[in-house]
């Protein structure tokens, strides 16, 4: 059989025929009285084997060890051959997802599509101060890839480049907060300390809904989270949790102020001062009693002002100078506060 019939009726072509007729992988053994290429049987049975283990991923060299070489191996090939795809499929499954993200962002112009692919790649960057800039470099031309951006959240160690990942999340007007939520579900206790931190920094109805669900994490960390920011947006539920980290610290200020922005938009402030001091009570070391009584000076109204009347007479002498303290600096700073004048209008 010519070349010619064999292109045509294996598929493979004359230039690639030729090409393995020169490498030895498939040599026609015959020649015909002008000198053309003649191929037996065998050769056609070879040259369907070569195709073969080419669709398995072979390069030719490896195909022609495999026919040749009776102690080749083919279950390292195999293994090899196994590592590569996976590899290749990863890079490939990873593009998709580029392109997805792409898509999702609805450029409309090719400049919009260079700009978030910039972003895509700069998120991937070994460099954190790279990532931060990529992310803080975003001006607006085309829209932010939310899923990207969700990823990258969940993710990201650096407490730098995980701050500018939240401007720019909150940016999308809450896009991708449902994705941040699942992370809140997450086994690994990192992921979900970046969805709760992701989350307190998104200002929706949603966004508190999910942050109460993560009042319940069994973490410190997400609590507080949770806590501080629901606090600071009015929402009684994090009280509890608030006098948690008072308790607790280390984030004891940030939890008092809190506490205390609560008792002025909720009829809460007696329950309040009630649980620090049965807390206070029930509390054996000396820096935890600390908290709490260093807390008491952010609480407004005349039950704190009680409660720290009482401490000022406690059995532990830094308890009881602290709160004389607080009282002290509390009469001088209204003392100091200016009275209105009542100046006569002028006739």
């Amino acid at each position: 059989m010519l070349i010619g019939e064999v292109s045509q009726r294996c598929g493979v072509s004359t230039r690639m025929l030729r090409h393995y007729d020169t490498l030895g992988l498939v040599k026609p053994r015959g020649r015909t009285s002008g000198g053309y290429r003649e191929y037996s049987a065998d050769d056609i049975r070879r040259l369907f084997h070569v195709e073969s283990l080419r669709t398995l991923g072979l390069s030719l060299n490896e195909a022609k060890r495999a026919l040749d070489e009776p102690d080749f191996a083919p279950a390292d090939l195999v293994g090899d051959l196994i590592r590569h795809t996976r590899q290749r499929i990863a890079a490939e499954e990873e593009l998709l997802a580029n392109l997805e993200r792409v898509d999702a962002a609805s450029p409309a112009q090719w400049e919009d599509v260079l700009h978030i692919v910039t972003l895509l790649r700069g998120l991937e960057s070994e460099s954190a101060a790279h990532r931060q800039q990529v992310i803080l470099s975003h001006n607006g031309i085309a829209s932010l890839p939310v899923e990207a951006l969700v990823e990258a959240i969940l993710s990201e160690d650096d407490l730098n480049v995980a701050g500018a990942l939240h401007w720019s999340l909150a940016r999308v007007a809450g896009h991708g907060l449902e994705d941040l939520a699942h992370g809140l579900d997450a086994g690994e206790v990192a992921i979900r300390r970046r969805a709760a931190a992701a989350i307190a920094a998104i200002h929706t109805t949603e966004a508190t809904v999910h942050l109460r669900r993560a009042l319940d994490d069994p973490d410190a960390t997400v609590r507080a989270y949770a806590a501080l920011a629901l606090g600071s947006r009015g929402n009684i539920d994090s009280i509890p949790a608030l006098l948690e980290m008072v308790a607790e610290g280390p984030r004891d200020v940030e939890a008092a102020e809190a506490l205390g922005l609560l008792t002025t938009i909720s009829p809460s402030a007696d329950d309040i001062v009630e649980a620090m001091h049965t807390t206070l009570d029930h509390a054996d070391d000396t820096p935890t009693r600390l908290r709490i009584t260093q807390a008491l000076a952010e609480i407004p109204g005349t039950a704190a002002r009680r409660a720290l009347s009482r401490l000022t007479h406690d059995r532990d002498r830094t308890i009881a100078s602290t709160a004389a303290a607080i009282i002290n600096t509390q009469d001088h700073g209204r003392r100091r506060r200016p009275t209105p004048s009542h100046t006569a209008p002028r006739t």
